[in-house]
């Protein structure tokens, strides 16, 4: 199949690293590579022509003009026009698929005539904003989708900027979409301001298309009831007292909601039952006592944004947090991208999000970054906090495990035994220790944890909770026994 020809247009001294990216990610992506070839001057070999002759055939023989618009005009010919107004000119006249991408920046310092080049534009066709070289780069991969389905060259989209699902923007919660843009702007300097209209922040978002259906990522992302259209979009977490998955579970939730409520409320599962370290107040200087949870919890928070972030949407599995007593694990349904290994996880590698368009807004409001970062810092902030190095798993699932302090290291005679954050232990462990205790009342702590399987620091644990329950005493020194009180 002969490629469809891009033609990418812009002041080349302005924009030579997005040029130079567009055509990189354009010719190396799975799907866009197979369809499109783009072309900038700067890989034209040396000829006899001129330049203008070369730029302008090249326009005509091109399906898709693509204009990068900023502060600059650029040269200017005999009349005063400009190289990229030319060719926008040219492919207009020659009814050109056009898309352009203008840079966000303050108006004063554009130039005069790049103003009005850009107003000339925009009273002929819908133009996008970006702000840097990643939001470009997800705008242009959601309009060249959205290119090759409305031309057949594929009837299907990623579940991402998919639009059949029935939603319309009453579907969405204009609470959710206020707040997002005001978090924005604090975090990462969102271009839009807060009384924006909705269908501009979805446009401008790339949630909505032109008959005004909206995107996947546009019901996860501020939907009011996002698992009325999508019902695995969910967190499970669960929490279990050994290190196996076994009943009882002394805690199980189900969460719903936005993609961001589903990260806040899974993190805080997490979080509210791992061990906090209590310190000592220093006198005279503040009336608050240091904490130290066990984990992380930049690190919790990132593994399960990726999670929810990167998952497959089309899979009827759920995301799947579970805290056993020595690890956390963070089972994503899903593969990761193609050219993406656990093992380049592990170092600097590209951001290659499995959904741009959800991820794009995630990265405003400061939840993830854009530059491949994320497992890398889950790596390092555990290390940081003394921790065992995280491990990645790509099976029919992809895992995440981090790794709890070991159990010598968790002792702290600070902690209160009434803490309600502290994992109890479990009920048949319990029962079997008294078993134990009733048969043999002089058995030692040695003895029963070699029975029980268990280290002697755990036993002694379910023993201080029995003696605080009032179910155990000691009677004697050394060579005394232990007596169990039936309640």
């Amino acid at each position: 199949m002969k490629r469809i020809k891009i033609f990418i247009s812009s002041v080349q001294s302005e924009f030579a690293e997005e040029r130079a990216m567009l055509c990189h990610y354009i010719r190396t992506d799975a799907l866009l590579g197979k369809f499109f070839e783009p072309f900038i001057f700067e890989e034209v070999p040396a000829n006899e022509y001129p330049t203008s002759h070369v730029y302008l055939k090249e326009v005509e023989l091109c399906d898709i003009y693509l204009g990068l618009y900023g502060n600059l005009y650029g040269y200017e010919d005999a009349e005063g026009i400009s190289p990229t107004e030319r060719e926008y000119d040219l492919a207009a006249e020659l009814h050109k698929s056009r898309l352009i991408y203008i840079k966000s920046i303050n108006e004063s310092n554009r130039h005069p005539k790049e103003t009005a080049f850009i107003r000339k534009v925009e009273r002929d066709i819908v133009r996008k904003t970006f702000v840097d070289m990643d939001g470009l780069r997800t705008s242009v991969y959601a309009s060249l989708i959205r290119y090759l389905e409305e031309k057949e060259y594929i009837r299907w989209r990623p579940f991402d900027a998919s639009y059949d699902n029935g939603a319309t923007i009453d579907d969405l919660d204009e609470d959710k979409i206020r707040s997002f843009i005001q978090v924005a702007r604090s975090k990462r300097n969102f271009p839009l301001s807060v009384d924006t209209p909705i269908k501009e922040l979805l446009t401008h978002l790339d949630l909505i298309d032109e008959n005004d259906r909206i995107a996947n990522a546009a019901i996860l992302l501020f939907g009011k009831k996002p698992q009325k259209y999508f019902i695995t979009s969910e967190v499970k977490c669960v929490q279990f007292y050994g290190n196996v998955v076994r009943k009882p579970m002394p805690a199980y939730q189900i969460y719903r909601g936005d993609v961001f409520e589903l990260v806040d409320q899974a993190t805080s599962f997490v979080m509210s039952r791992v061990d906090n370290w209590v310190g000592t107040r220093d006198e005279g200087e503040t009336a608050s006592v240091p904490t130290r949870p066990e984990l992380p919890i930049d690190a919790v928070k990132e593994a399960i944004v990726n999670a929810v972030c990167h998952r497959d949407y089309t899979s009827n599995a759920s995301v799947q947090v579970m805290l056993f007593r020595n690890r956390l694990e963070i089972w994503n349904p899903g593969q990761l991208p193609y050219g993406l290994t656990v093992q380049k996880l592990q170092g600097p590698h590209k951001s290659l999000p499995t959904n741009p368009l959800i991820a794009d807004p995630m990265y405003w409001k400061g939840y993830i970054e854009k530059v491949g970062t994320g497992t890398e810092d889950i790596i390092e902030k555990c290390r940081d906090y003394g921790l065992k190095t995280p491990e990645f798993y790509q099976e029919e699932d992809f895992r995440v495990v981090i790794w709890r302090a070991a159990e010598e290291e968790q002792s702290d005679p600070k902690r209160s035994k009434d803490d309600p954050k502290a994992i109890q232990s479990d009920p048949k462990e319990v029962e079997d220790l008294i078993r134990l205790i009733k048969n043999n009342p002089s058995i030692s702590r040695a003895e029963l944890a070699r029975q029980l399987a268990l280290s002697e620091r755990q036993v002694r644990k379910m023993m201080d909770q029995l003696r605080a329950d009032e179910r155990l005493t000691r009677k004697g020194g050394k060579t005394g026994k232990w007596i169990i009180i039936d309640k």
